[in-house]
């Protein structure tokens, strides 16, 4: 039965591709721009099409131009026409999907400042209260028993497993005897990048956003991780980074070690970053190309299109359970990574040898 809801599921999300394909009319299915329409950022946020309509959310656009200051509003304007007070949606080059201005030549130019409403940022604010009410409501649970009610069952259950797991096996070896004052942050990265991946493989409204799929988003984290290493680092830290237990000649008169030490610094958000950004960016592309081969087949021929759809929809439900494994893999591998790292700023005093 759970098989069965499943692949209704995946019926279900089906029907924007439809929607897309029908479109193409004798083009031919544009698996290109399928794929990007759906792991791109966008000033709306796209539900269903059914049949010619489409069903979307407009979302705010706030600019402010140098040419008439602060603008704001609604992306459906783009909907009625193409251009409206001077900005339009690009198609082409550099600025493709996002909103512009021409210049006095007539170029295509990106606003001094653009605050818009996009999906993934309105994504990330639906996930954020999303984790806040979740962790709400499991705190409200354990105010409301006793320890001798024994161990929680069902939600709760599974929340203090993981966070216990997360705290267990990959804040307390990596991070050491300081794991209190950073397991606030390092839990919050892991169950917030967990819910994202989970939410970006429902096809359903609020899920289907490619939150951190999103380079943008992926570099936040790793920041704030970048910080929490630099900020909160000890006098160890700093002193192995500039002045390190190596031979002088590696340190003057060329910096040869402090410099190789700084570049790693530099380095680890970056790795963090493109890490986390490339395997759900794949997985997302992978499951939507093997969907689009439906569409494909189908202009071919029926019969082989019949076929190829039940190959497809067995394919997707396996690349799916497949990317169930991957969102919580890759939430366990960015918070280790950042464990580690916060671990490496927190050595402990060296004692001197006699």
């Amino acid at each position: 039965m759970r098989c069965l809801r499943y692949i209704l599921l995946v019926l279900i999300s089906l029907l924007p591709f439809a929607g897309m394909c029908k479109e193409s009319g004798q083009g031919g299915v544009d698996v290109r721009s399928i794929i990007f329409e759906h792991v791109k950022d966008s000033y709306e946020w796209h539900i269903t099409a059914i049949g010619d309509n489409h069903i979307s959310i407009p979302l705010p656009i706030i600019v402010y131009s140098s040419r008439t200051g602060w603008e704001c509003f609604s992306s459906s304007v783009f909907h009625h026409q193409e251009e409206y007070k001077g900005f339009r949606i690009s198609t082409s080059g550099d600025n493709e999907g996002k909103i512009v201005e021409l210049d006095s030549f007539g170029n295509e130019v990106r606003p001094v400042l653009d605050l818009s409403l996009t999906k993934t940022v309105v994504s990330v604010f639906i996930y954020s209260i999303m984790l806040v009410l979740i962790v709400l409501y499991v705190a409200r649970w354990y105010r409301r028993h006793r320890i001798e009610d024994g161990a929680p069952k069902g939600f709760v259950g599974v929340m203090e497993m993981l966070i216990t797991m997360v705290l267990d096996d990959i804040i307390k070896p990596n991070v050491g005897k300081n794991y209190l004052k950073f397991a606030p942050y390092l839990l919050t990265v892991f169950f917030f990048i967990f819910l994202s991946n989970i939410m970006g493989l429902l096809p359903i409204f609020p899920g289907g956003a490619n939150v951190t799929g999103n380079i943008a988003v992926t570099l936040a984290l790793a920041l704030c991780t970048f910080i929490a290493v630099n900020v909160f680092g000890n006098k160890e830290y700093y002193k192995e980074l500039f002045w390190p237990d190596v031979p002088s000649w590696l340190k003057v008169p060329v910096p040869l070690m402090p410099f190789i030490e700084l570049f790693g610094v530099i380095v680890k958000p970056f790795a963090l970053t493109i890490r986390l950004f490339a395997n759900i960016l794949a997985g997302h592309t992978v499951v939507l190309a093997i969907v689009c081969i439906i569409f494909i087949t189908m202009e071919v021929d029926t019969r082989i299109g019949g076929a190829m759809t039940f190959v497809s929809v067995l394919f997707t439900i396996f690349m799916n359970c497949l990317e169930l494994l991957v969102a919580f893999i890759q939430a366990f591998v960015f918070t280790m990574l950042s464990s580690v790292f916060i671990g490496l700023s927190q050595p402990e005093h060296k004692a001197k040898k006699h």
